[in-house]
């Protein structure tokens, strides 16, 4: 479905283009370039390769639907490792291979590094994944060329926080590790909770690479904590879990997306059942283009499962809203302010894989995902699955961002 629509569009769009200058015609066999940013390997790889991996199928589907006006869509992939000083290098050297626009980072902390790269350079930049809060306040929304299709942390803390208190979790503990994204998602779920009228019963503090944190754990129960509420990625998170078991403190633990990555989930085992996040995109079939998205990503990738699948579904979905943007492009002009303001103004609907998307984007909002697309999920043996019924059947209907978020 979604091929046969974006060769009709594209179709209509080479028949509108017909009598585009000839010298634009002449770069047809020049491939358009999109930078691709991300994880590849490292700490963070269980979630940059479904980014990338998402994003590869987002190519060759609109390649094999005639890329754009003939030229063929070739995405330049640099890894960043998770470390913010090769996120700065690798950022650098895409600047100097003549992408259009990029795609890229996982990782708040190594975006953070980079974002006046792409800034300085009037480059569009598209965040699949971190969900930093400053990543998009850096800059005023006018003139920034930092856009995001991820949930920022300042959506995520409060709808998180909101169902804990409706679940009567109010004496909430939170664990932040002590990088940017650590840092920036504590003060998101403090404001949250002051919007509830509510302070953390206790905060701790933690360096990446910890492996015991039941010190922490024992000062959250002794201040009468009831939820935790944890901010980090990966096997971190895990260390809170088993840690809470080792002293056998049975409170539930929370938290925004990386709780349902497989280094939370595999290295907290039977620790991590239970454990509740928010989502954009659950892996079950619950309508027609989860179920498309699946089946072709599995396809491609000899995949039954998807190591984190909001990562391979936001990339996915990245790649379509620049694509988007660029087919209303009418001059060949592919510079940097010129696909800003394409993407500031996508004129068709892009019916994706996380979200309807009508005008994710504009001028003064960079943020094409809102608060009414997240759901709770939950780890339940061993995999996310929806934590309430009603959500899985909310997720029949696909959400289109709404006008304030």
């Amino acid at each position: 479905m979604k091929n046969r629509w974006y060769s009709s569009v594209f179709a209509v769009s080479a028949l509108a283009l017909g009598c585009v200058a000839t010298g634009a015609w002449a770069q047809a066999a020049k491939p358009l370039r999109i930078g691709l940013i991300g994880p590849f390997t490292g700490p963070s790889s269980d979630f940059g390769l479904p980014m990338l991996n998402g994003a590869k199928l987002a190519v060759d589907e609109i390649n094999a639907a005639g890329g754009y006006l003939g030229r063929m869509v070739e995405l330049v992939v640099k890894d960043d490792t998770a470390n913010p000083d090769v996120g700065l290098q690798k950022s650098q050297e895409l600047m100097q291979e003549q992408v259009i626009a990029t795609i890229g980072f996982c990782n708040t902390g190594v975006a953070m590094k980079s974002l006046d790269v792409f800034q300085n350079a009037k480059s569009p930049l598209i965040v699949p994944c971190a969900t930093g809060t400053p990543i998009t306040a850096k800059y005023p929304a006018a003139e920034s060329y930092v856009f995001r299709n991820s949930a920022r942390d300042a959506i995520q803390a409060p709808f998180v926080v909101n169902d804990i208190v409706s679940r009567g979790w109010t004496k909430v503990a939170v664990l932040a590790d002590k990088t940017g994204y650590g840092e920036a998602g504590l003060q998101d779920v403090v404001k949250a909770l002051a919007a509830k009228d509510l302070k953390p019963v206790y905060v701790g503090r933690f360096d990446l690479g910890v492996t015991d944190l039941q010190a922490d754990l024992k000062a959250a129960q002794a201040a009468g904590a009831n939820v935790i509420f944890s901010y980090t990625v990966g096997p971190e998170a895990a260390a809170i879990a088993k840690s809470r078991q080792a002293i056998g403190w049975k409170v539930p633990q929370v938290g925004a997306w990386p709780l349902s990555f497989p280094l939370f989930i595999d290295g907290a085992r039977d620790a991590s059942e239970g454990a509740l996040m928010a989502q954009t995109f659950i892996a079950e079939p619950s309508n027609e283009r989860k179920m498309s998205f699946l089946s072709a990503y599995g396809r491609k990738f000899s995949s039954k499962k998807i190591a984190v699948p909001m990562a391979a579904a936001q990339g996915y979905d990245s790649v379509y809203l620049l694509s988007y943007a660029l087919l209303s492009i009418r001059n060949g002009d592919m510079s940097g302010p010129s696909v800003k303001a394409a993407l500031e103004n996508i004129p068709r609907v892009y019916y994706g894989v996380t979200a309807t998307h009508e005008k994710p984007f504009s001028k003064d909002d960079k943020e094409a995902i809102s608060s009414n697309m997240l759901v709770m999920g939950m780890v339940k043996n061993g995999a996310v699955t929806f934590a309430y019924a009603e959500d899985r059947s909310r997720n029949l209907i696909v959400q289109r961002k709404q006008s304030a978020h």
